[in-house]
């Protein structure tokens, strides 16, 4: 099983985007891979959340991390998260 490292951007946008480093990897780990821009790769995971997020209260939150595999590691560019 490939290691997953997250870039400096990634990681500078997990209290602000609101995922964590266990949704991204259970997230890679589990869901189907699709192809993205520029020769990249996502997925995507709904998880429940049932709290407030940015003062409205929500039920579930979806991460999709974009990465690329390399031949050593999952090297993940971004995270978008989705509240709904």
């Amino acid at each position: 099983m490939k290691p997953i490292r997250l870039s400096a951007h990634a990681l500078g946008y997990v209290a602000r985007r609101g995922f964590t480093l266990a949704e991204i990897e259970q997230c890679i780990r589990s869901a189907p891979w699709q192809p993205a821009e520029q020769s990249r790769l996502e997925c995507r995971m709904n998880f429940p959340y049932g709290a407030l997020w940015n003062g409205k209260m929500v039920a579930t939150k979806q991460v999709r991390p974009i990465f690329v595999e390399e031949p050593d590691e999952i090297f993940v560019i971004t995270v978008y998260t989705y509240f709904f």
